[in-house]
């Protein structure tokens, strides 16, 4: 029998993150004491509060097909937060529930592109906007953010990275790997070069955005520049903030005609989303803020302690997050050299498989976010595991030749 496969198939590899975190998990198995840093995964616990509503959602019966675009009570909630949160008015037909953030991608760019169609997205960039956009014959056109500029995005780098063929704008701030926050100034600008451009979709992934740190402000590109709002698609959920990354609820706001046609994609996909996951993110969005206020001060704590820590090593730099739970240290200085167990590094691919194999310290190399040579690493992990992983880096670093 000869097996085929759908051409869309062809050269789409796993995510980067997954990749990484499957090998470290191999090694696991093989006995050795592994830190994985690959996974972008809170730490903490989903609160109490979410759970028992989770439990008595079960116990009332909450527990028949939901509708495909969410409970009307989960609607209710994210619309009440739209609106405390972003300054965002929403109509129950204009918001969407999906399993995580990542359907609410897909269902839109099914939805919307055609063969060749160019999908911006700033980069580094999380690994599924460019895989998504190539599943629907979409075509990733990249618009670089510096170091030197906080890896914000620049009106001029957006500006260069449009064309004619420019379907969707992608936004991800704060950043996912960078930890780069893009405030209203930067919006500002960033939304003159979009107005030149009337044809085009904007996705504005806000899912860290109660993850900032030092006085920096979020901000929605939606609330910042009202004219761009009827083609700009709000994508938010429950994973980061609150601790629900297993409960799988993603939620987005925009104009109702690209809301239904989204809903027709889910519709015929997965259908609407577990009840019990719909009754807790509920709770979460209509819940009490200091937990959240709480993870994020440690999120915080942490990244000045592994961001100062890469710092001291000779060889590797580190910019400081101003959001989100990652670091991104550039690992230039280090290339070109071999490591204690032979390994020549060429690229940050290099580096990262090697820190693992020889290290145990599971990261995710920047050329899998499309800026090279960097590595991703998560501070959503236990404090002894960040020290321990870093001074692991230093030794690796201190040992190459």
């Amino acid at each position: 029998m000869v097996r085929s496969f759908a051409r869309r198939m062809q050269g789409l590899p796993a995510p980067a993150t997954i990749e990484m975190a499957r090998r470290a998990r191999a090694l696991r198995a093989e006995g050795k004491q592994v830190i994985s840093l690959a996974l972008g995964e809170p730490d903490f616990p989903t609160p109490a509060a979410v759970v028992e509503a989770a439990h008595q959602a079960a116990l009332a019966g909450q527990t028949k097909y939901p509708p495909v675009d969410g409970t009307p009570a989960l609607k209710a909630a994210v619309a009440r937060k739209f609106s405390r949160e972003n300054g965002l008015d929403y109509a129950p037909d204009e918001i969407m529930v999906s399993n995580g953030g990542k359907q609410v991608i897909f269902n839109a760019f099914m939805a919307t592109l055609n063969d060749g169609d160019e999908v911006v997205v700033p980069a580094p960039y999380w690994v599924s906007y460019p895989l998504i956009a190539r599943m629907f014959g979409g075509v990733p056109v990249y618009a670089p953010c510096r170091e030197e500029d906080g890896f914000r995005l620049k009106a001029e780098a957006l500006a260069a990275a449009m064309t004619p063929r420019t379907r969707w704008v992608v936004l991800n701030f704060p950043n996912n790997p960078t930890g780069a926050v893009c405030e209203q100034a930067d919006l500002h600008a960033v939304a003159e070069v979009l107005r030149q451009y009337p044809d085009v979709w904007i996705l504005s992934d806000e899912i860290y955005e109660h993850l900032v740190f030092d006085g920096v402000q979020s901000a929605s590109i939606a609330a910042v520049a009202p004219d761009l709002k009827d083609r700009t698609i709000t994508l938010n959920g429950v994973s980061k903030a609150y601790a629900m990354t297993g409960w799988r609820v993603g939620f987005a706001g925009g104009p109702k005609d690209l809301i239904a046609a989204m809903r027709g994609v889910q519709g015929n996909a997965t259908s609407g989303i577990c009840t019990i996951a719909q009754a807790a993110a509920a709770a979460a969005l209509d819940g009490p803020a200091d937990l959240v206020r709480a993870m994020a001060e440690t999120y915080s704590r942490r990244r000045k302690m592994v961001v100062e820590a890469l710092r001291a090593v000779p060889g590797l730099t580190c910019a400081m997050p101003e959001g989100a739970f990652y670091a991104y240290p550039g690992v230039a200085g280090c290339l070109g050299r071999t490591t204690a167990g032979g390994t020549r590094l060429e690229t940050d691919h290099d580096f990262a498989v090697a820190l693992l194999e020889e290290a145990h310290v599971a990261t995710v190399p920047g050329s899998a976010f499309g800026l090279s040579p960097y590595l991703r690493l998560s501070c959503a992990t236990r404090d002894e595991d960040l020290k321990d992983a870093c001074t692991r880096i230093a030794r690796f670093v201190d040992d190459l030749h």
